[in-house]
């Protein structure tokens, strides 16, 4: 390869993997990260930062996901419904039983960037609540 010309990955060459992550017992932020960093190919030394390089991810034991702190029963997540007086708030508590996997995606969609690359690496991550997952077929295991 020459060094004086830089390298772009072409759609053709690209092959995308699966992953597999456990979450049981690890912290949002830093699992956010890691699964984020796959999600746009950051550490495969093939990265191109306009194209989706990344691999495909799944998450399990989304339900056994962790914070820091306190952060369980004081971190709260907000919304607002468009009506009068229609804030909308719960914490993380509640929406672990409401739906575990949302504080994951949340956090993972907050560390990619505001485009539609974004939007299309999303799509490629997959969070289950529980242990099992129907991507048995596709994937390889990643500690």
């Amino acid at each position: 390869m020459d060094m004086n010309r830089a390298f772009f990955q072409k759609k053709e060459t690209r092959s995308p993997r699966w992953r597999v992550i456990d979450a049981d017992g690890q912290i949002v932020g830093r699992l956010a990260t890691k699964v984020a960093d796959m999600l746009r190919g950051k550490d495969t030394p093939e990265y191109t930062p306009h194209d989706d390089a990344g691999a495909y991810v799944v998450v399990i034991n989304a339900e056994k996901i962790m914070f820091s702190g306190d952060k369980m029963r004081d971190k709260e997540y907000q919304w607002y419904t468009g009506w009068i007086g229609g804030l909308k708030t719960l914490t993380a508590e509640q929406y672990m039983k409401k739906d575990p996997s949302f504080i994951l995606t949340h956090a993972v969609k907050g560390m990619l960037p505001r485009n539609k690359l974004s939007r299309a690496l999303l799509k490629k991550l997959k969070i289950y609540a529980g242990a099992e997952h129907p991507h048995k077929a596709q994937v390889e295991t990643y500690k």
